[in-house]
């Protein structure tokens, strides 16, 4: 579902956007601007991403994964 919102945007940034639409980029300004909020969406998810990958320690993770103890887990939880 789409909603409809009104926003502040810079003119020139308008200007940019407007071109991008003549160039037939874009469809038209709303799809310009919602593909690329989605865009900065999908980023700012993968550095996330990446900066809890970051904190993982390599060797603990593999010990971890060769463990294997899951045998019983069922019993004690």
């Amino acid at each position: 579902m789409h909603k409809k919102i009104a926003i502040t945007i810079d003119e020139q940034l308008l200007a940019e956007v407007d071109a991008l639409v003549v160039a037939g980029v874009y469809p038209n300004r709303s799809q310009a601007i919602s593909l690329a909020l989605e865009e900065k969406r999908d980023f700012l998810r993968q550095k996330k991403f990446e900066i809890e990958c970051n904190k993982l320690d390599p060797q603990e993770e593999r010990e971890f994964a060769e463990w294997g103890g899951f045998e019983d887990w069922t019993e004690k939880y």
